[in-house]
């Protein structure tokens, strides 16, 4: 198995934010990679930090809103832009 990078954590966020993927199934995918994941040693510290972070979304009083996806996306060395187009 690959470690997570934190390209791939960037990845999951992103298709979170484009709703191809439901909060349930990051969060699980998260929890998932903390227990038997292997992360990139290089940023091992944020990345597993922001695993981490992921994978308490789906408590309440964590939640996920976009200014928490932004700020993990900042960790990672990312960052969120919106595109408005008309349908």
């Amino acid at each position: 198995m690959e470690p997570i990078t934190r390209k791939a954590v960037a990845e999951k966020l992103a298709a979170y934010l484009r709703h191809e993927m439901p909060l349930h199934s990051l969060v699980s995918w998260a929890e998932s990679a903390m227990m038997d994941g292997e992360f990139d040693p290089a940023n091992l510290p944020t990345i597993r930090d922001v695993v981490a972070r992921i994978g308490l979304a789906d408590v309440r009083a964590f939640g996920l809103t976009w200014e928490d996806c932004e700020q993990l996306l900042t960790q990672l060395g990312y960052s969120a832009q919106v595109s408005i187009v008309a349908r």
